[in-house]
């Protein structure tokens, strides 16, 4: 009886135990989302192991908090915090990461990227920054020394330099930017999809010998190699995007599909120019990687893209002039723009493995591009006087106005250019040396016809271009036929080949018991321009580059680098087109002697890791083709009468500012300027003297699913705003500091962190968030253009700012299946 007595209470105290516990099972997967066997799950003295599909399965107490700890050999512990209900069973995906830190073979190539001086980005962050652009390019303006004072624009300027001295990558395959651009309205997309990046590398001077030939700068893009299916959903009020990747065939095919749609009218909506506007872009990419074998691999790259901007503005309102003396411009508009930009691109890359130590690739390409750019504009403006009594009740209102004149602007530009190339490139490696080379042969057929003018009535009278004549009107008469205030008409048929090959060594090793790392390279690049009505030039340039870095073995974490060399610029169409579209087809290379010295400083701050970046840069520029900037239309002289130089220090502190999150502050100061017929140095076009920037991620502690990403930048003023006439060394004017805040808030629903709702709708997702971004969160009017009025009563002309986008609310969900 008393055995029996002694069991019942045993049994009553299993059941109650068992009753007050829960369970956590799931997957542990590394970060290629490959399970992992062998993780020690466990909680106090209570553990498990999981198997070979990396499955776990852990009883744990129930409605009380606990640490859960998964660790192994070669990946970093992970502790999850967790309070499970009572007979409740949570689902949980972690995802380890790799110890690369107690792996000496590991150091060395997690520390080559530095080396190297190129910049990492998480390309999980690009999608998650606000951004009137979101994407790559978003990222970039927040480095030091990438700058750009138009929201509505992807193309960037890098220490000193334009919108046409960078270099864009896509899988070794080169990517252009439009020609016909002149507004950054127009753009649409980036040609790089977010959604398809696997790896992301910047560098913003003194690159490899390997990369081509720009003056500037470096974005080296790997899109993904699927190893399971998934899909990604994202939608907004300025658009959508959907990308599906996977693998077929016993995963010889890894397959990417990314189709993307976006209407900027909630953006040019927002300006001071009331518009019936549809700015509509489109494009569809696809990256297919077939293993032929296990030496062979074939990769195919496909793009197309249609952006149509149809812009019909009605009327403008802006305000200027002083508080005394307050004045607004009045301008009703008549007719239409209609713009068409479709480009088709089309790469085969094969890569072959020799043996262990030799890799040879063939990569060709064609680049396809038809631009429409047609507009009949009419403007009349007028000047009002603005009451600026405080005690009025029509303080601020129009009190009276007088017209001073209309202009109207036609055009009819048209381009068509093909760009083929084949290039072949070869790796050797052995042990700790390492030889690039390659040899690429491209062409390029340019089919462009420029038919625009502009014409200024004055009150009745047709204003002529300016110096032209001694013009006293309308107090004396002149007499002469009516031609236009500006005008342009030129055909053009272009090719041009080029053959480019290039050599480099690199090398890690040691020299006492620090790390070294060093690497020289040459380039040569020859081209031949000719055409219809066009006199043929041959001109060849060489080049050399080197790059040394050291990492001392001190105790404090320090890397010190030094790069530079020779970079050279061989002029693509556009730099040999001059101001009144004639080709000038022996236009020189624009040369850059380029030094730079740089330092990481990687350290613990707050516990936490820290990372402070600087470099040093000077550039010697000589055969420098003077151009200038409307807008994001650049516009080249197209001799090479100047000499230049750019100088500066670029500075970013990255690191868990916010435990778990990266964000970063960036400061850069530049100097940049350029003598032109010996007329003495004057402000480049891109003389950004100053620049700060921050990209900073939070989420609310008590409810981390709550995330907050800020993107807050300040850029100087540039030189510019005058007169597309104007004399660049008699108006030396800065536009206003450029200042910007956009801000985005999201509620993640579920992540591979959070597995909270595994059944239901929610169940389908693998992730899912929801949320809201305010661009200009401050409403701050920003301009990069003025607009030029006369009034022909005083002669006085008026340059009114052109305002950027105003603060704009946008709402967007982010799904992965």
């Amino acid at each position: 009886m008393f055995k029996q007595l002694i069991f019942a209470v045993f049994l009553l105290f299993t059941l109650v135990s068992t009753s007050q516990n829960a369970i956590i099972k799931g997957v542990i997967k590394n970060t290629n989302k490959e399970p992992i066997e062998g993780v020690t799950i466990s909680y106090l003295n209570n553990g498990v192991v999981s198997d070979k599909n990396g499955e776990f399965n852990l009883t744990v107490p129930s409605e009380i908090e606990i640490v859960v700890i998964f660790s192994h050999v070669a990946y970093k512990t992970l502790q999850k915090h967790i309070v499970i209900p009572k007979n409740k069973t949570v689902r949980y995906y972690p995802i380890l990461e790799l110890k690369i830190e107690e792996i000496n073979e590991v150091i060395v190539k997690d520390y080559k990227r530095d080396a190297q001086g190129t910049i990492k980005i998480n390309p999980a962050d690009v999608t998650k920054i606000p951004g009137a652009n979101q994407g790559i390019e978003n990222i970039l303006m927040t480095l030091p020394g990438v700058n750009n004072n138009n929201e509505l624009s992807t193309q960037y300027n890098v220490r000193g330099g334009n919108f046409d001295e960078n270099l864009v990558y896509v899988n070794g395959i080169e990517v252009y930017r439009p020609f016909l651009v002149r507004s950054g309205q127009q753009e649409g997309l980036s040609f790089v999809n977010p959604a398809l990046v696997h790896d992301i590398k910047f560098s913003a001077g003194g690159f490899q010998a390997k990369y081509g030939d720009k003056l500037s700068s470096v974005l080296d893009i790997t899109y993904k190699i699927p190893t399971e299916f998934s899909s990604t959903v994202n939608a907004s009020l300025l658009g959508g995007s959907m990308s599906v990747e996977g693998t077929l065939f016993n995963n010889k095919l890894n397959a990417l599909l990314g189709v993307r749609y976006r209407n900027n009218s909630l953006f040019i909506n927002s300006t001071d120019i009331e518009t019936n506007s549809n700015p509509n872009f489109t494009d569809a990419q696809t990256y297919l990687s077939y293993a032929v074998n296990s030496k062979l691999k074939i990769d195919f790259l496909g793009n197309f893209s249609l952006n149509n901007y149809n812009y019909s503005p009605k009327s403008r309102s802006t305000k200027f002039g002083t508080i005394s003396d307050p004045l607004e411009l009045i301008v009703y508009y008549e007719g239409q723009e209609k713009d068409k930009f479709k480009t088709v691109l089309g790469a085969f890359k094969a890569d072959y493995e020799v043996n262990s130590n030799l890799n040879i690739s063939l990569v060709t390409s064609a680049y396809h591009t038809i631009e429409e750019e047609y507009y009949d504009i009419l403007a009349s403006y007028n000047i009002g006087e603005v009451n600026n009594d405080f005690g009025s009740d029509d303080f601020g209102d129009v009190e009276f106005s007088e017209g001073i004149g209309s202009q109207l602007n036609h055009a009819r530009n048209d381009l068509d250019a093909l760009i083929t190339n084949a290039e072949l490139k070869g790796t050797y490696r052995k042990d700790e040396h390492l030889i690039d080379f390659g040899i690429k042969f491209q062409n390029e057929d340019i089919k462009d016809r420029m038919k625009e003018w502009e014409v200024i009535d004055s009150v009745g009278f047709s204003v002529r271009p300016p110096l032209t004549f001694s013009n006293n009107q309308p107090y004396e008469p002149f007499t002469g036929s009516l031609i236009p205030y500006q005008s342009l008409q030129n055909q053009n048929h272009v090719k041009i080949d080029r053959l480019v090959w290039f050599a480099q060594y690199s090398k890690v090793g040691d020299w006492n018991n620090h790390k070294i790392w060093y690497n020289l390279g040459v380039r040569a690049h020859n081209w031949n321009v000719h055409g219809d009505e066009i006199e043929t030039s041959n001109q060849i340039i060489y080049s050399v580059r080197g790059q040394f870095s050291i990492k001392p073995a001190w105790e404090k974490d320090m890397l010190f680098r030094i790069s530079g060399g020779m970079y050279n610029q061989p002029p693509f169409y556009k730099e040999l087109r001059n101001y009144s579209g004639d080709v000038i087809s022996d236009v020189k290379t624009q040369k850059s002697l380029q030094i730079v010295l740089g330092n990481d400083y990687s350290f613990k701050l707050w516990e936490r890791p820290f990372k402070l970046t600087s470099e040093m840069y000077y550039k010697h520029l000589t055969d420098v083709n003077v151009y200038t900037v409307d807008n994001v239309k650049v516009r080249y002289i197209a001799d090479n009468n100047a000499i230049g130089y750019a100088t500066g220090l670029d500075l970013r502190l990255n690191g868990e500012f916010v435990p778990g999150t990266e964000s970063w502050i960036s400061l850069g100061l530049l100097k940049t300027e350029e003598n032109y017929n010996n007329r003495g140095y004057i402000a480049r076009p891109t003389d950004q003297r100053f620049k700060f920037a921050m990209l900073f991620q939070d989420y609310v502690p008590n409810i981390p699913n709550i995330k907050m990403y800020l993107n807050l930048v300040f850029n100087s003023g540039l030189p510019g705003g005058s007169p597309s006439y104007a004399d660049a060394y008699d108006y030396q004017n800065r536009l206003n500091s450029y200042k910007r805040a956009d801000i985005g808030i999201s509620y993640v629903l579920k992540d591979a962190n959070y597995q909270k709702y595994n059944s239901g709708i929610l169940g389908q997702f693998k992730e899912l968030s929801i949320g809201f971004e305010i661009f200009n969160m401050f409403d701050v009017q920003n301009s990069i253009t003025n607009t030029w009025v006369r009034d022909v009563y005083s002669k006085t002309f008026y340059g009114i700012p052109n305002y950027m986008t105003q603060r704009v609310l946008n709402i967007k969900l982010d799904a992965k299946f």
